[in-house]
C-alpha cells in the first residue's frame, strides 16, 4: 500500500471479527515496525505487552467494553519507562549526570512511545487490518500492573486492539465530524 493511503486510511474501529485471528506474520511487523520509531538520544525506552487468547480475556475482564472491540483477537500494551531515558542521558555522551526532570523540555519517554503506538496504527492499515487506540483508565493501572506482573517503572500509554475490522468502511466521528481544515491548524512565521 502506498504510504499516502496508509495514512488516508488511518482511523480508529471499535467492531472486529471475532473469529478472525491476526496473521503471525503481520503481528511480528507490527512489532517490528513498532521498535523503529523516533527515540531520544536511542534511549529505546519502550516496551510492548502482546495480549491474545486467555490473557486477553483477564484483560478484558479488568476493563470491560460493552461493544465490538473486546472481539478484537489481539491487543498491544505499549509503555514507557522514564528510567530509562534518564539513565540514557547521565552516560557521558550527554553528560546529565544529576538525571534531572527539569532538563527535558517535555517527557519524551511518552512521546517516543506515542509514536511508537503511531507506527503500530499505520502498519495495521498497510496489513489490511483494523486497531482502536484507547486509555487504561487510572483505576484499572494497579490490577492491570498486578494481572501482567508489569515492573512499577514502565507506564501504560494505552492499549491498542487490533483486528479485522467489521464495520462500514466510513463509519464513526469521520461521518458525524469533519476534519478541521488545513488553513485554521497550519501557521507559518507567526499565529
Amino acid at each position: 500500500m502506498e504510504f499516502q493511503d496508509v495514512v488516508r486510511k488511518r482511523r480508529m474501529v471499535r467492531n472486529f471479527h471475532a473469529d478472525r485471528p491476526v496473521p503471525k506474520e503481520s503481528l511480528d511487523r507490527i512489532l517490528h515496525n513498532a521498535t523503529r520509531g523516533p527515540s531520544a538520544g536511542f534511549s529505546q525506552g519502550q516496551a510492548f505487552l502482546v495480549l491474545e487468547g486467555e490473557d486477553l480475556a483477564k484483560f478484558w475482564a479488568l476493563r470491560p467494553m460493552n461493544n465490538g472491540v473486546s472481539n478484537a483477537p489481539l491487543v498491544i500494551v505499549p509503555f514507557a519507562c522514564k528510567r530509562v531515558y534518564l539513565d540514557r542521558y547521565a552516560e557521558p555522551d550527554k553528560g546529565w549526570a544529576d538525571r534531572d526532570e527539569s532538563r527535558w523540555p517535555v517527557p519524551f519517554w511518552h512521546i517516543d512511545t506515542g509514536m511508537a503506538a503511531l507506527l503500530i496504527l499505520q502498519t495495521v492499515v498497510d496489513e489490511g487490518l483494523g486497531a482502536l487506540y484507547f486509555g487504561i483508565m487510572p483505576d484499572n493501572v494497579a490490577p492491570f500492573r498486578e494481572q501482567y506482573g508489569v515492573p512499577d517503572d514502565h507506564e501504560p500509554i494505552g492499549a491498542i486492539a487490533i483486528g479485522y475490522s467489521d464495520e462500514p468502511e466510513q463509519s464513526g466521528s469521520p461521518r458525524k465530524r469533519g476534519r478541521r481544515e488545513t488553513a485554521d491548524v497550519v501557521h507559518y512565521g507567526r499565529w
